[in-house]
């Protein structure tokens, strides 16, 4: 649980850090919008080739090194080096994002089915909610020492993560083999990097739409070709089989669609927050105080987390998916009607944290009801990096909205932009819910009320 927590939180340490990373490097936003966008990266990345990994004999082995690396780059990021040292640590600090896949396999090998389950939903929950604790963090951290003391938090807690894991993590169960399909992670990372970077850098789509098209046409062949290559695969790097199977379909369309949803709402009320009053709406927090309009998104993303075993035991895994869809869908309904005052944004920011919650926490049931045990990083390491590019899509969805809307000659874009985005919002976690209720209609996915397989072909 820590561990999924303290990747979480340093991963998020990019987004309220960019405007103090411009100013203390001298450089523009678009150069510090990248020490977010690398992050993103490398994390979709190495997110597949470490759950292949994990899934062998050597996932101790796996834990322990990932952490290194990311407590190596944790430290660049403190040292006054010129900025491309900043962006190699940040890159660094992504590759720990694979990790929360690893922890879920840990705790099915290892726990009783009833804690497993709980503690899978948790761990799920972590890498979800720890952003509203990374984000003040560094926010308050920033204002009081600047932006090295900031990232010196994450040296901190990567370090305590590292001695923690090298303390406490166990080995995996004997009789795995760990194959890695080099030539399927190749063309994996090539797809994803490029699938990720146009989400990232949307002035592409804006003043380069050729080269825009191109890239995406790659993306979509270099996808296609791995697709084709991991079935025919003796010792494929993801089972496309089982990614074939109607519940785990399912549930990564629900993620990737719903992850475009979520992660939508909250940069549009962060931003909305950190907007001057001058722009005729918004209510110009600093930083840190924008932070704390995070909080109660990661206290009732916990709340929903700690609910959900009891509630997935009673209807089951795939109907908690559509409910969870249904309450980010009214947080977007209450940011549309209601925005005037804070207040409202902070429960807009609650409702949308218990949505968030839930779906990360029921999501896990519903593919490891359909997979085997020693498939599970594998499994789980690509619903992450599903949900990695469905955030990235929400956030790209949201600044070209914005861009749209901003009238010319000014800084700030006008208040119907924002409800025209929040719109986009509620018509994607309308997809997420009927994809939930077709999912739950199938008598395999009705069974996924425990984590345990129930087999496929």
């Amino acid at each position: 649980m820590f561990i999924a927590l303290v990747v979480a939180a340093v991963g998020s340490l990019g987004a309220p850090l960019i405007t103090s990373v411009a100013t203390t490097f001298d450089v523009s936003l678009a150069s510090a919008q990248w020490t977010l966008t690398i992050t993103l990266l490398t994390g979709a990345i190495a997110t597949p080739v470490l759950g292949r990994l994990g899934a062998g004999p050597h996932r101790r082995g796996t834990i322990l090194a990932t952490l290194g690396v990311v407590v190596a780059g944790s430290v660049l990021t403190v040292l006054p080096l010129p900025f491309a040292w900043l962006l190699v640590g940040r890159a660094a600090q992504g590759v720990g994002l694979g990790l929360t896949a690893l922890m879920m396999g840990v705790a099915r090998d290892h726990l009783p089915e009833d804690r497993a389950a709980a503690t899978i939903a948790l761990v799920s929950v972590a890498s979800t909610v720890g952003v509203g604790i990374g984000y003040p963090l560094a926010g308050l951290l920033t204002e009081l020492g600047g932006v090295r003391v900031a990232y010196g938090l994450g040296v901190f807690v990567t370090a305590v993560a590292f001695l923690a894991a090298l303390r406490s993590m166990p080995v995996p169960p004997e009789g795995r083999s760990a194959r890695v399909d080099k030539p399927g992670a190749l063309l994996l990372a090539g797809g994803l990097f490029l699938v990720l970077l146009l989400a990232s850098e949307t002035g592409l789509w804006i003043r380069h739409l050729g080269l825009a098209v191109a890239l995406a046409a790659t993306a979509a062949l270099l996808l296609g070709i791995w697709a084709a290559y991991e079935r025919r695969s003796s010792a494929p790097l993801v089972d496309i089989r089982l990614m074939r199977h109607p519940a785990v379909a399912g549930a990564n369309a629900a993620m990737l669609v719903g992850g475009v949803g979520m992660y939508l709402l909250l940069t549009l009320i962060t931003r909305y927050a950190q907007t001057p009053q001058s722009a005729g709406y918004g209510f110009g927090l600093t930083t840190f105080v924008a932070g704390l309009v995070l909080v109660p998104f990661s206290l009732l993303g916990f709340v929903a987390g700690k609910l959900t075993p009891r509630l997935r035991e009673r209807i089951g895994a795939p109907p908690l998916l559509a409910g969870s869809a249904i309450i980010v869908l009214f947080a977007f309904a209450l940011f549309v009607a209601a925005r005037s005052n804070l207040a409202e944004l902070l429960v807009s920011m609650a409702v949308l944290g218990f949505g968030v919650g839930g779906f990360s926490a029921a999501m896990p049931s519903v593919i490891l009801a359909v997979t085997p045990t020693d498939e599970t990083t594998s499994a789980m390491s690509f619903n992450q990096v599903v949900r990695s590019v469905g955030f990235s899509l929400g956030s790209a969805i949201g600044g070209l909205v914005l861009a749209a809307g901003t009238p010319s000659g000014h800084l700030f874009p006008t208040d119907d932009a924002y409800t025209t985005a929040a719109w986009i919002g509620i018509a994607a976690m309308a997809v997420t819910a009927i994809t939930c209720v077709t999912l739950a209609r199938r008598p395999a996915a009705r069974e996924a009320g425990t984590i345990q397989p129930i087999g496929f072909r």
